[in-house]
């Protein structure tokens, strides 16, 4: 697709990307999450996303909430260990309505007491709720492990304690330490002229004062593996089985998230569901993924079953990664697989809000958006050597860590 880049004189960059449609997307994309708090402030990052929305110098909570909601418009956001972002879904002539209110709410929210408070007891309820549901707590226990003694491991939304422990002066040390402007993109995809875009950009963003504070980020050590049992008052077993791996910046990043897509990534036809779920019925879900970082990334596999079954799911999904390094792929089956996997994101293209939000966090990431061409260029590159050097690498189940949530009666 094409695109364009202008620098605000504060170091915000502004990303156009114009698209024929009656619907634009905008995002405004702050590279600062879960991984930028201090050790006793876990939750802060979504903290402040979910105050964003409270209050400002000019507005209140409705004010905010129906600024865009008035007039047919989406606005949400969300926070990851590496990011905050906002986005919107709106019709073509609400542009400057929607920068406007990214504007007030990133840059002039107010975090009045009040609304802390009533705001830690969502928090709060949201951190029930994951509790509640073993498939979503298990992640963050499994990354806690993975990672743990560095912010990697950190859940997003932290821990009752660590919510009500936040305070005001915590929010505005964040922000002023993480919130750099150099490191912050306002994208927008839709039927506009650069210059129009531009010109508004200028118009909402341009007096934001220049934050050019260092980033604190620490990249993670290596962990020794662990494989840990936790027994629990659930009606089913929920495993995840990983590994630390290669980073955004790693050459085999492409190579890795091929190999995830063909072993158990989207799709029916996945190597784990063809052979756990379709073959031996083990499991109603069985997934891998594989989450590149800026500096590290994360390789791993669920899966939910019975008690008395997971244990022979370990032992399958095993095997299918002992067939992967005994038997290299071939090069019709790499070349199934890259077609596959590069028709896949092409239909992803169809979600236009997620595909501005893609070309800003790579913006962000590379300084620079590859065309669909190269990505599928690079994808067709990576050869059954590649291919197989990645394979027994990441498949080398003696660096790989283990968490079993294993049903109990109460």
């Amino acid at each position: 697709m094409e695109y364009n880049v202008h620098t605000l004189k504060n170091g915000i960059r502004i990303l156009h990307v114009p698209a024929a449609s009656a619907i634009s997307h905008a995002c405004i994309l702050v590279n600062a999450g879960s991984r930028d708090e201090e050790d006793a402030q876990m939750g802060l990052a979504h903290f402040i996303e979910h105050l964003i929305f409270k209050r400002t110098e000019k507005r209140n909570t409705n004010q905010i909430l129906n600024r865009l909601e008035s007039v047919g418009a989406d606005l949400n956001a969300y926070t990851t260990k590496e990011y905050t972002c906002v986005h919107a879904s709106f019709l073509h002539p609400y542009l400057d309505r929607t920068l406007e209110l990214f504007n007030d709410i990133v840059f002039h929210s107010t975090f009045p007491e009040d609304e802390m408070e009533k705001e830690k007891g969502v928090v709060l309820d949201e951190i029930a709720s994951y509790l509640d549901q073993p498939e979503e707590a298990i992640n963050d226990d499994f990354e806690d492990i993975l990672f743990r003694g560095h912010a990697f491991g950190r859940n997003i939304l932290g821990t009752p304690d660590t919510v009500n422990g936040l305070s005001r002066e915590n929010i505005i040390a964040f922000i002023k330490q993480n919130y750099r402007t150099d490191q912050i993109i306002v994208a927008v995809l839709g039927n506009y002229a650069l210059n129009k875009v531009v010109k508004i950009a200028e118009k909402h963003f341009a007096e934001v004062p220049a934050n050019n504070a260092q980033s604190k980020r620490l990249a993670p050590e290596l962990n020794a593996p662990v494989q840990q049992v936790i027994d629990k008052q659930i009606a089913q077993s929920h495993c995840m089985l990983g590994v630390q791996t290669y980073s955004l910046h790693h050459p085999y990043k492409t190579g890795l998230l091929l190999l995830n897509n063909l072993f158990g990534g989207n799709g029916m036809s996945s190597i784990l569901n063809l052979q756990l779920r379709e073959k031996y019925g083990i499991a109603y879900t069985i997934e891998s993924a594989y989450s590149p970082l800026s500096d590290t990334g994360i390789f791993a596999i669920y899966f939910g079953t019975d008690k008395e079954k997971a244990e022979k799911a370990i032992k399958l999904i095993q095997k299918e990664m002992d067939k992967l390094k005994q038997k290299p792929l071939t090069a019709l089956q790499l070349h199934k697989a890259q077609n596959k996997f590069i028709g896949q994101i092409a239909l992803g293209e169809e979600n236009r809000i997620g595909l501005i939000i893609a070309m800003a966090k790579s913006l962000l990431d590379y300084n620079q958006i590859d065309s669909l061409e190269v990505v599928f260029d690079k994808i067709r590159k990576v050869s059954v050597a590649d291919m197989t050097n990645i394979i027994n690498e990441v498949f080398d189940e003696s660096k790989w860590t283990s968490l079993l949530f294993n049903p109990v009666e109460g």
